[in-house]
């Protein structure tokens, strides 16, 4: 391999491969300028482990002449015979490198090097990436070379797997960045946060469609049952709103206990008010379904669930409130506190859904106004309304 192409491969990637658009396209560049100096590759991947709930890491495979595939692996592979005989978990596990040439009869102690050899495949590396904070990622090479890789070959792979992952480090800070704000703050305040907004003070009005919602007879379940099991309840609980929420263009804002606080943001200027509250109820009839269908085996019990929500329509306050360094981005208003009041209002009504007259206004679908309700710290009474086709459960 030209030793000035892989010199000036390796100055673009320490100056950040600004030239490409995304991280699939910094790995197509590489791989075709790689492979244009010299370096006899077929096929590569790398494999990045993430800080994600749900996803164990994201990889990316170039094929020569192919466009570059990106997917996720959950966690659950971990546990699979495919990963427990990978080349792969020796380099995350042990961080060294891993060499299979199609030949060597060692190499058919890892199947997938055996569908490797069926599609012509010489010789595999897999190498380690080590990131600054020493985690471990992988790499892998292949070659159809009928010699497969050559020392020089391997010497130029080592050569740019130091700078690869300089800047592949920096671009999963990123990501990583992004998805413990969306995790734990939601997409809409993560963007914010990442555009700068993070000191106290930064706050915005918008129009919103609000949703609060709380699990009736939390309090006696959270006192006859373990805490674990609680908890368990609690998140299977919420994966029925939450799913429901953010398909109907909703955003999770907190959790709070039991309870759940969502926006579901409207454009004043091009009137969407009505869709957006149509979408909000939508979202509310499934979650009712859903949490309707939830059963949790307790021992020779089964647990079933109701909860209630309030919807409202009303101007709030959106942004970075706290104290100190330690700041909550979130949203407050008399609109928020008519919602969590009405929410009480179902309890006692012993309705799933209520509305505000504000929100059955806007979306005028099949309500049943049940009358006028004082609401405490509002000076006059409040009208609210009920969805028609429930039937009020009086609670135990």
């Amino acid at each position: 391999m030209e030793t000035s192409e892989l010199q000036r491969i390796t100055n673009w990637l320490i100056d950040g491969a600004r030239s490409s658009a995304s991280p699939a396209e910094m790995i197509a560049d590489i791989c075709e300028h790689l492979a244009a100096a010299g370096l006899p590759l077929w096929r590569f991947g790398i494999f990045i482990r993430t800080l994600h709930p749900e996803i164990f890491g994201r990889n990316f495979i170039w094929r020569e002449g192919q466009e570059v595939e990106v997917g996720t692996v959950d966690f659950e592979i971990l546990d699979t015979p495919a990963f427990a005989k990978s080349p792969l978990r020796i380099v995350f596990e042990q961080g060294r490198e891993v060499r299979g040439r199609m030949d060597d009869p060692d190499s058919h102690r890892f199947p997938f090097l055996d569908d490797m050899r069926a599609e012509g495949v010489t010789d595999y590396l897999a190498m380690p990436m080590l990131f600054l904070d020493g985690s471990i990622h992988a790499t892998s090479w292949t070659t159809r070379h009928p010699d497969g890789f050559s020392d020089s070959d391997i010497a130029a792979i080592r050569a740019i797997v130091t700078p690869l992952a300089r800047v592949s480090e920096i671009i999963t800070q990123r990501r990583t960045a992004e998805i413990l704000l969306d995790t734990y703050v939601g997409n809409r305040a993560g963007a914010r946060i990442l555009a700068g907004q993070i000191r106290r003070g930064h706050n915005d009005t918008m129009q919103a469609a609000i949703w609060l919602s709380d699990l009736r007879g939390f309090t006696a379940l959270s006192d006859r049952l373990p805490a674990e099991t609680v908890v368990e309840i609690l998140n299977r609980y919420f994966d029925r709103q939450v799913t429901a929420i953010r398909d109907h263009g909703g955003e999770v804002l907190k959790f709070m206990g039991d309870g759940l606080l969502a926006v579901f943001p409207i454009d004043e200027y091009v009137g969407d008010a009505s869709h957006v509250c149509g979408r909000v109820l939508e979202a509310a009839r499934k979650s009712r379904a859903s949490v309707e269908a939830l059963a949790h085996p307790v021992g020779d019990i089964v647990e079933r669930f109701r909860f209630g929500v309030a919807l409202h329509v009303g101007h709030i306050l959106y942004g970075n409130i706290g104290g100190g360094n330690r700041l909550d981005f979130t949203c407050i208003g008399p609109a928020v506190n008519l919602a969590a009041r009405l929410e009480k209002v179902a309890g006692r009504l012993g309705r799933t859904v209520v509305a505000s007259e504000g929100f059955a206004n806007v979306c005028r679908e099949g309500w049943r106004e049940l009358g006028e309700f004082p609401i405490a710290g509002f000076s006059k009474a409040q009208r609210v309304y009920g969805l028609a086709e429930e039937t009020p459960v009086v609670m135990a």
